[in-house]
């Protein structure tokens, strides 16, 4: 079985870090990682096209919403994004995207032989004959947290242990894809039927989203969209893979964290101002879902 070698490098990745409109907050350039490239930035909107290459894509939107289209070979799809959603895109593979927003992202970039690695581990077989299945705007908490913690050792370049971890973490990131997310994975059960309609979604996410400072109702934001609470509840479901109470909450945190990042306003008035009750309502959410405190996440990113 081949190994991964050198260090894996930007010039191996689609080279989305190159555009001059990007703002990049770290990335693994420069610190000898072999089975990942990770980049953390702030896309603003744009539309491009990129030829397919040997390794395979996560990204993880880390705010939102955000409208996006993606075109992997001859099939596309278009969706409204949450935030803790993720996009994948199998190495291999021609693919185009639109982003319609602005969005803080992480890029995690899988060396192709690791997953082929951990799939003759894992599966046994062939691991040449195991192919990623595509993803626009999946939810899967395993993946998530795994990524929040390469962006962990990201932003601890001078852990000299840090380089391992990334391997550990890589090789964690490709079993949950093997067993999730690809041809090997166990058919799913039937999804349930139909969900909002596209407009119906954006209405809905858009009355949370301006009205994060507010004790809004579940009535108030079926009403947006011209259902009972109940029938929304499994509308919202089916469409989003969250409860709209979770949804919620995932929205207020990325605001938080915008404004963490980007003023200098008191916690306690951005927990205000995001709809928490007090500040330790909000330091309470922010542990549960970052796994950080609002004031080390402030430190983490000014540093």
């Amino acid at each position: 079985m081949e190994r991964p070698g050198s260090a894996f490098s930007a010039r191996e990745t689609y080279g989305t870090l190159w555009r001059p409109d990007i703002r990049i907050h770290a990335a693994s350039e420069g610190l000898d990682w072999s089975s990942l490239f990770v980049s953390a930035q702030r896309e603003p909107p744009f539309e491009a096209s990129y030829r397919g290459i040997r390794d395979h894509l996560v990204v993880l939107h880390l705010d939102g919403p955000v409208i996006a289209r993606q075109v992997l070979g001859k099939s596309q799809e278009r969706r409204t994004v949450g935030p803790g959603a993720f996009n994948l895109n199998p190495g291999g593979v021609d693919f185009g995207v639109r982003l319609e927003g602005g969005l803080e992202s992480l890029h995690v970039y899988l060396r192709d032989v690791v997953l082929r690695e951990v799939a003759a581990e894992l599966l046994g077989g062939d691991p040449a004959r195991v192919e990623l299945v595509p993803r626009l705007g999946n939810y899967d908490p395993l993946i998530e947290q795994l990524a929040l913690g390469i962006r962990e050792v990201l932003m601890a370049p001078d852990d000299p242990g840090s380089a391992v971890y990334a391997d550990q973490l890589a090789r964690a990131l490709g079993a949950r894809l093997l067993r999730a997310h690809s041809n090997r994975t166990p058919q799913p059960p039937e999804p349930p039927r139909g969900g909002l309609t596209r407009t119906q979604l954006a209405r809905a996410i858009e009355c949370m989203d301006a009205n994060l400072d507010e004790r809004l109702s579940l009535v108030e934001i079926a009403g947006a969209v011209g259902l009972s609470p109940a029938h929304f509840i499994r509308q919202f479901k089916a469409s989003t893979g969250m409860a709209p109470h979770k949804y919620l909450v995932r929205l207020r945190l990325e605001r938080a964290k915008r404004l963490l990042r980007e003023t200098d306003r008191s916690i306690a008035q951005i927990a205000y101002e995001c709809g928490f009750s007090h500040q330790e309502h909000m330091t309470r959410f922010f542990g549960r879902l970052a796994g950080t405190t609002p004031a080390a996440f402030r430190r983490a990113m000014r540093a």
